[in-house]
């Protein structure tokens, strides 16, 4: 006998079939309008036409805004236990790999996970975002709602880490636990970092290309896309995200996620830090002293961060552990910038070590 499905399995098909309903429910309208105006008796035709057409309007004009507020979001795990959002780097990123790499993971030693993408990056498609701190707030407010969550525990990735940082300074009433994991603090000493060394590294290997464009870089403004897609490039040249011994974990996890169904989603959309850098302000931030004040505003700070995470320098990992306190600060050796896929169950294990602990 077929197994029935239950309710929260229900409301998650559902949510994943919501914009395919509202399309066809729109095109089902469309389509019944003439067959209605036909059977409408004569004399009242003309006040009949006009509410249809009012209506028509107000579908047509709500239908584009019902779709830019899907979110692609899932949560793992108990919703009853303490809840952990990953905020995932970019812009122009998404949640594919921490979601299929460890998402279920951290469900399974009991918490409520969820992993979401931010509008018009990854799986949230929508051509009319802004991409501004705003607009990820307002999202991330929605999803805090959506879940029936009233605080929650924040794990923000990379660019993600800056990303939360505002939001915990905004709503820290919102905020227990703020968990750096490789995130961006110092935007603009990261650079100077991968650039500075990427220089001696390209003449140390007769690069001449490689230290072309780090010239060419120098010469662009600071607060620019350009500037920072350059940035990371020499970053990605030079092999400054990738872990120097992959152990057999790694490559596991690295594989399985490679032959998964997550892989397939990896969508990257690359007019998202085009956007994000025309209509946000905040730009090449530095978040050290929003970060600092954080404990004044009850939110609990933590950081992981790998020892071999190429796009910072050391004097940036030791002004950071001063803030977060040596006690809060985890190093994972034999690690770059993502933890959570190089040294999983390291990672695992200091994220339950930090969720657990009582000692503030």
């Amino acid at each position: 006998m077929q197994k029935g499905i239950g309710f929260h399995e229900f409301i998650s098909i559902f949510e994943d079939r919501l914009p395919t309903i509202k399309t066809e429910l729109f095109l089902l309208f469309a389509c019944l309008i003439p067959h209605v105006l036909n059977r409408i008796y004569a004399p009242h035709f003309m006040l009949a036409k006009k509410i249809f057409i009012t209506v028509a309007l107000i579908v047509c004009t709500c239908l584009p805004s019902l779709f830019a507020q899907t979110l692609y979001s899932k949560a793992y795990g108990d919703r009853k236990n303490p809840s952990l959002i990953f905020i995932h780097g970019g812009p122009r990123g998404n949640a594919t790999l921490f979601e299929g790499t460890t998402a279920q993971r951290l469900a399974d030693m009991g918490f409520f996970v969820i992993a979401y993408d931010r509008r018009a990056e990854g799986r949230s498609i929508d051509t009319s975002a802004k991409l501004t701190f705003k607009e990820a707030f307002n999202d991330l407010n929605q999803l805090i709602e959506q879940y029936g969550l009233k605080k929650v525990n924040l794990i923000g990735h990379s660019f993600g880490g800056i990303v939360s940082t505002l939001f915990a300074n905004q709503y820290p009433e919102k905020v227990e636990r703020l968990i750096l994991v490789g995130a961006l603090f110092a935007q603009q000493e990261s650079y100077n970092h991968i650039l500075h060394t990427g220089a001696k590294k390209a003449i140390a290997q007769n690069d001449s290309a490689s230290f072309n464009k780090i010239h060419y870089i120098n010469t662009l403004d600071k607060r620019g896309a350009e500037y920072r897609l350059l940035t990371y490039q020499i970053a990605a040249r030079f092999g400054y995200f990738k872990m120097p011994r992959p152990t057999e974990e790694s490559i596991r996890v690295n594989k399985e996620y490679e032959a998964g169904e997550f892989s397939k989603s990896n969508i990257r959309n690359d007019q998202a830090p085009v956007l994000f850098y025309k209509n946000e302000s905040r730009v090449n931030i530095d978040t050290k002293p929003i970060l600092k004040g954080l404990s004044n505003k009850g939110v609990k700070l933590f950081a992981v961060y790998g020892a071999d995470d190429g796009i910072f320098s050391p004097k940036q990992v030791s002004d950071l552990q001063k803030i977060v306190g040596k006690n809060k600060f985890h190093i994972i050796h034999n690690c770059a910038h993502y933890p959570f896929v190089d040294q999983q169950s390291d990672f695992l294990r200091r994220i339950k070590h930090i969720m657990e602990r009582k000692d503030f």
